[in-house]
């Protein structure tokens, strides 16, 4: 009872010197306060992160150091400065790995690509670069999207139009974005896109998961170590997410095998594409149940949450952009005619609509899906923008704040403007990875980039030829707090249909 009392006293006291710093500090700044460090202006800030960190970046010239309590090692660089991502991410990318620490931070990725480094990493890479160019996933993919926006997105979107009611178009895309990665994964489509908009477990298991590890990045290590001990607050929804997104994966991979059995016994069944088959396939000895749970599970986060956080983002700036709405428009019809039987346009046809591109790599540039990179130096450096790295320095690059930068995009940054990705001859202007960071740079770069913005172009084409989107009135657009950028009260929109 004396151990709970003292811990409420120490809430509150924290509680109110948070309230006092926010009505004292009314400028972004780095001000570090005796013991407690710079932590409690990020506190008493976390409701506007995002904007917040971009605010005090720009203001110390785009790097700056970061100190936490001085129990703690929560001490970091943080940069937004082009030059210094180029160096780290490629000219002197064997410096700056993940590390044990963001392994433990990201426990729930296991040892997948995400929170690899040397062999290990090598290794995943090499394996899924050769999944994702067979010609014969990139049909199955296509079709995958095809049949499910046809089937079950255009419909559902088409009921709330007739009935003229709000629909929480995040929640739309996160269960569209959900059945397709585990029809692309696991070959199967668990139907959570429907019009009765059922829960499901998993799927709000991945976005408790990820709310805890961005915490994980704002609390002194003891602190969640202790939660995870005494099964309390975050650590507690930590644990039952991983219980039930293990307890779905390993399900799924005890399945597969019984399926692949029984294709061995029964040549004439059809051929499975999905990528857990073909990872059973490439590998059957040395790939056990523990090293596919991990693949899936990385899979998973990079093909769905992604592909959520982009569309809804566009979805958002589109809608309050109605210029840009009208220019999509206009290239759709001109490429294509006004044809509702076209219901959705294939890979093919979706490289011709370069405007459509831009409108993408803005949302993509404003909103990156992953706002923020972690890394941790091995050996000492001097970064381009002077700074000195000691071994074992954390270091935090800011995606989010890189694509409000004026040096790299100029006085209209904030602005919608999707002709800044096309160029006089009519084409999409290229953009090196380390300035446009959507996609990180360096070694590292996505491997699933084109197959994004094909899936990407494809949806948004299909569902803004039939529908204009309009956000509810009063709606104020707010980052979550997780390590996916996300919306943290959904997008709250009215549907109606076009008329052809």
């Amino acid at each position: 009872m004396a151990f709970l009392l003292v811990g409420y006293a120490a809430a509150t006291i924290a509680a109110l010197f948070c309230i006092y710093l926010r009505r004292c500090c009314t400028h972004p700044i780095f001000t570090e306060y005796p013991f407690v460090g710079m932590l409690p202006q990020v506190l008493c800030n976390l409701w506007r992160a995002h904007d917040y960190s971009t605010q005090v970046l720009k203001q110390h010239g785009g790097t700056g150091e970061f100190t936490g309590p001085w129990f703690t090692s929560m001490n970091y660089m943080l940069t937004c400065d082009p030059f210094n991502v180029h160096h780290m991410l490629s000219r002197n990318f064997h410096n700056y790995v993940k590390g044990p620490e963001f392994r433990e931070i990201f426990q729930a990725f296991g040892d997948g690509i995400f929170t690899a480094d040397a062999e290990a990493w090598k290794y995943d890479r090499d394996l899924f670069h050769s999944l994702f160019k067979h010609k014969s996933f990139e049909v199955f993919l296509e079709k995958t999207i095809q049949k499910k926006v046809k089937n079950s997105l255009l419909p559902l979107l088409n009921h709330h139009a007739q009935g003229r009611v709000v629909v929480d178009l995040q929640d739309v895309f996160n269960r569209f974005t959900f059945d397709n990665i585990c029809s692309t994964v696991l070959g199967r489509d668990p139907e959570c896109l429907s019009i009765d908009f059922p829960e499901v477990a998993i799927e709000k298991a991945f976005n408790q998961a990820e709310e805890c590890i961005f915490y994980r990045h704002i609390v002194p290590k003891f602190v969640w170590k202790m939660q995870q001990w005494l099964q309390i607050g975050q650590e507690k929804k930590m644990t039952e997410a991983c219980k039930t997104l293990d307890e779905f994966i390993y399900s799924c991979i005890a399945s597969k095998r019984e399926d692949l059995r029984r294709y061995e016994e029964n040549e004439n069944e059809e051929t499975y594409v999905d990528l857990l088959t073909s990872l059973m396939r490439e590998g059957k000895e040395q790939h056990e149940d523990i090293f596919l749970r991990d693949a899936v599970f990385n899979l998973f986060v990079a093909g769905r949450d992604t592909l959520t956080s982009a569309l809804t983002w566009f979805f958002w700036l589109v809608a309050t952009n109605p210029l840009v709405e009208e220019k999509i428009l206009e290239e759709i019809n001109q490429n294509f005619g006004s044809n509702e039987e076209n219901a959705v346009l294939s890979a093919e046809e979706v490289k011709k609509l370069v405007y459509l591109h831009g409108a993408i790599c803005e949302t993509l540039r404003l909103f990156p899906p992953i706002p923020f990179e972690r890394k941790q130096a091995l050996k000492s450096d001097v970064l381009p923008s002077g700074h000195c790295v000691n071994p074992r320095t954390k270091i935090l690059l800011f995606l989010y704040a890189m694509g409000r930068v004026e040096e790299i995009w100029g006085k209209d940054c904030m602005e919608l403007k999707p002709e800044r990705w096309i160029s006089e001859k009519g084409g999409n202007v290229y953009v090196p990875s380390y300035k446009f960071i959507a996609f990180n740079a360096g070694p590292r770069s996505c491997l699933g980039k084109d197959l994004s913005f094909i899936q990407l172009k494809m949806v948004a084409a299909a569902i803004l030829r039939r529908y204009h989107v309009e956000v509810v009135e009063g709606y104020v657009a707010t980052p979550s707090l997780s390590i996916v950028l996300l919306m943290k009260d959904g997008l709250k929109v009215n549907i109606r249909k076009r008329k052809f």
